[in-house]
C-alpha cells in the first residue's frame, strides 16, 4: 500500500456538513460517496486504501480531494463543465416533441401517447416519457370546468362564501341538496369476501331494484347531517324535508339555508311556506357553481364508503343502510371547512374566462 497522502484540511463545520451529507437518505448516491471518500481523505487515509473502500478508482479521490481544496463546500453537488452523461437527444429534437405534443394531435387519435408520438418523432418511448415529466405534459390526463354564466355570479358567491366565513349569530347554516334517483343494484351473484393476497371481488354486472332520493342538510358549524330518503324530489317532497328541517332545528335560531336552483326550490307552494316562516332564508348558489355547495362533498363520501360497493335487494335495504351511514356521520360528526376567499375565487374565475376568451378566438 503506498503511503499516506497528506490529511485533507477541512474546518469543523465543513466536516459536520459531511458528515451530513454522508448519512443522507435523500441526496445523490455520488454525493454522498463523495462526502465519505472527503472525510476519509480528512482522516489521513492513502489514496488507494479508499479507492477500495469506496468503488471508486484512485484517480477520482485525487481529483475530489483537489477540488474540495480548491473550492471547499460551494460545489460540492454540481458537476464541471464537459462532464456528466451527455443528452441523449438534440435540444432541437425535444422542442419538436414539446411542440407536438401541446399544438397538434396524432391522426385519428385524440392525444398522444409515448408510443405515437415516439413513433413520429423516431425516439424511444422513454425518452418521450423524460421529457413529457420534465415539463409537466400529461396528454393522457384531461380536467374538467365549467365556468358560470349566471349574470349574478359575483353577488350569489359573495353571499354564500360569507356564510361559510362568517356565519351569523344565533343561526344556523345548512348546505342542502337531493341527491336524486339513487339505484338500488343488486349483484346477479354472491360476493366473494377478502383473503389473503385478494381483495373482495363482485361481479360486474348487476339488477336494479328501484331508486330513492336522498334529501340532506349539512350543519357547516358541526358536520351532523340531517337526512331524509323519499321517492322523488318534487317541491311536495322539498316541502315535507322543509318541515323536517324545522321540527330538528332548535326554536329561536334562524335558518340559513345554502342550495341550488332547481326549479323545486323555488315553486309557488314553497314560497308561501317560506312566507309563513321567517326564520327561513335561502341562499342560491350560481348556477354551474355546485362546487360551491359543501353538502355535494359529502355525498361523494357516502358514494364511496356506503353505496358503490353496496348489493341491495330492494328499496328498504338501501335506505337501511343510507340511514346506517347517516347515524354513524352524526354521532361523530366531521365539519368539512370552508377557506377560499370570495377574492380568490373571483379572480381564479376572472383568470379561467380570460383563457377561455383567448381558445375561441383562436
Amino acid at each position: 500500500m503506498s503511503h499516506a497522502a497528506p490529511a485533507l484540511a477541512i474546518t469543523d463545520a465543513q466536516r459536520a456538513a459531511l458528515e451530513m451529507i454522508a448519512k443522507s437518505q435523500t441526496a445523490s448516491h455520488r454525493e454522498v460517496q463523495r462526502a465519505k471518500v472527503l472525510l476519509m481523505a480528512a482522516d489521513g487515509l492513502a489514496n488507494e486504501w479508499i479507492s477500495k473502500v469506496a468503488g471508486v478508482t484512485p484517480g477520482t479521490v485525487r481529483a475530489w480531494r483537489t477540488r474540495f481544496a480548491e473550492e471547499g463546500l460551494a460545489k460540492l453537488g454540481t458537476v464541471r463543465p464537459g462532464r456528466g452523461r451527455k443528452p441523449g437527444i438534440p435540444q432541437s429534437k425535444i422542442d419538436e416533441i414539446v411542440e407536438l405534443t401541446r399544438k397538434s394531435k396524432p391522426e385519428g387519435h385524440t392525444h398522444w401517447s409515448v408510443r405515437t408520438m415516439a413513433a413520429r418523432t423516431g425516439v424511444s418511448p422513454a425518452q418521450v416519457q423524460r421529457i413529457w415529466a420534465a415539463r409537466g405534459l400529461k396528454p393522457h390526463r384531461v380536467d374538467t370546468f365549467k365556468l358560470s354564466t349566471d349574470p349574478k355570479f359575483e353577488e350569489k358567491l359573495i353571499d354564500v362564501v360569507g356564510l361559510y366565513l362568517n356565519p351569523p349569530e344565533q343561526a344556523i347554516v345548512l348546505c342542502m341538496d337531493e341527491k336524486s334517483s339513487i339505484q338500488t343494484l343488486d349483484r346477479t351473484q354472491p360476493s366473494l369476501p377478502m383473503k389473503k393476497g385478494r381483495g373482495e371481488t363482485m361481479t360486474h354486472d348487476y339488477k336494479r331494484n328501484g331508486t330513492t332520493t336522498l334529501f340532506a342538510a349539512l350543519d357547516v358549524a358541526t358536520g351532523k347531517v340531517i337526512g331524509s330518503c323519499l321517492p322523488k324530489h318534487r317541491h311536495t317532497e322539498f316541502l315535507k324535508f322543509l318541515k323536517t328541517i324545522e321540527q330538528q332545528v332548535p326554536a329561536g335560531l334562524d335558518v340559513h339555508l345554502i342550495l341550488d336552483n332547481y326549479a323545486t326550490h323555488k315553486h309557488a307552494n314553497v314560497k308561501a311556506w317560506l312566507a309563513k316562516h321567517p326564520r327561513f332564508q335561502l341562499h342560491f348558489t350560481p348556477t354551474s357553481s355546485s362546487w360551491l355547495n359543501l353538502v355535494e362533498r359529502w355525498f361523494r363520501e357516502l358514494t364511496d364508503k356506503a353505496l358503490r360497493r353496496g348489493a341491495f335487494h330492494s328499496v328498504p335495504d338501501l335506505i337501511e343502510a343510507i340511514e346506517d351511514y347517516l347515524a354513524a356521520n352524526n354521532t361523530s360528526p366531521k365539519p368539512l371547512v370552508w377557506t377560499a376567499t370570495a377574492e380568490s375565487i373571483l379572480a381564479k374565475v376572472a383568470r379561467g374566462r380570460i383563457a377561455l376568451q383567448a381558445v375561441k378566438q383562436n
